[in-house]
């Protein structure tokens, strides 16, 4: 299991991130179940300041601490990148396909494809279902064009801050 720190929709004013608060994140990113007291002698503050500059960093939407899980061990035995091509407002669409529970990833892009989504699906029944059925059915998709992932090499959360 590996913690995934990512940006998310901001739901207070993102604090600003000085060199403790970085520090703070990329402790989190090598090990998200550290204890705040362990956090604060890596960063030189204490227990309940760490756990208030941690609650802000939530709060603000820079980051979140789950749990990644490995979608073959837990029952997903199909995961693809899928290349979209719509008409209109590709935020729109993009906007429905964060709906989908099967689509983990949703960004709008620029060149072949308007929005790239990755999905994790029970099974190949489960992937064209989600394709035809719920993604093609999204009004403004023009196209799809999907990318099966054969075996997963590298997937990182921990590339740090600036």
């Amino acid at each position: 299991m590996r913690t995934r720190i990512l940006r998310v929709p901001n739901r207070h004013p993102a604090p600003a991130l000085d060199d403790v608060s970085k520090r703070i994140i990329e402790v989190l990113q090598e090990d998200g179940r550290m204890s705040y007291a362990a956090i604060g002698k890596a960063v030189g503050l204490s227990e309940a300041a760490v756990r208030q500059r941690v609650q802000r960093l939530l709060d603000g939407g820079v980051m979140q601490i789950v749990a990644v899980t490995d979608p073959l061990q837990v029952g997903f035995s199909r995961q693809a990148m899928v290349g979209i091509r719509a008409e209109g407002d590709t935020r729109v669409v993009a906007d429905r396909l964060v709906e989908l529970p099967e689509i983990d990833y949703v960004v709008v892009t620029a060149g072949s494809f308007d929005v790239l989504v990755e999905v994790v699906c029970e099974d190949d029944d489960g992937l064209l279902e989600l394709i035809n059925d719920k993604i093609r059915s999204i009004p403004g998709v023009v196209a799809t064009e999907t990318f099966v992932y054969l075996k997963l090499r590298k997937q990182l959360y921990n590339w740090g801050t600036r």
